[in-house]
C-alpha cells in the first residue's frame, strides 16, 4: 500500500518536471533562439523581444518555474500524507 502511494507520488513528480521543463525549453530555445526573428519586432525596455528573451527572459522564467514546483510539490506532498514530520 504504501509502495503505490510512493509510486503514484513520484509519477506525478514526475509529470510536474516534464510540463515544466518543456515550458523552459520552450521560452529559452523557441523564443530565444528559433523564434527570434518574429519576436524582434517587438520591443521590451527597448531591446528587441528575441534578444530579450535570449539575454533575460529566460532566466526570468526558470526562476518563476522553480516558485511554482515548489507550490506544486507542497500541495503534493500534502495530498500524499508526506508533509508530516
Amino acid at each position: 500500500m504504501k509502495n503505490d502511494k510512493a509510486k503514484q507520488y513520484w509519477r506525478e513528480n514526475l509529470k510536474y518536471l516534464l510540463i515544466l521543463l518543456t515550458i523552459w525549453f520552450s521560452v529559452s530555445y523557441g523564443a530565444g533562439i528559433i523564434f527570434r526573428s518574429t519576436l524582434d519586432q517587438f520591443y521590451i525596455g527597448g531591446f528587441p523581444l528575441g534578444f530579450w528573451f535570449a539575454q533575460q527572459g529566460a532566466i526570468y522564467v526558470f526562476v518563476l518555474l522553480i516558485f511554482i514546483y515548489v507550490r506544486l510539490m507542497n500541495r503534493l506532498d500534502s495530498k500524499y500524507g508526506f508533509d508530516k514530520d
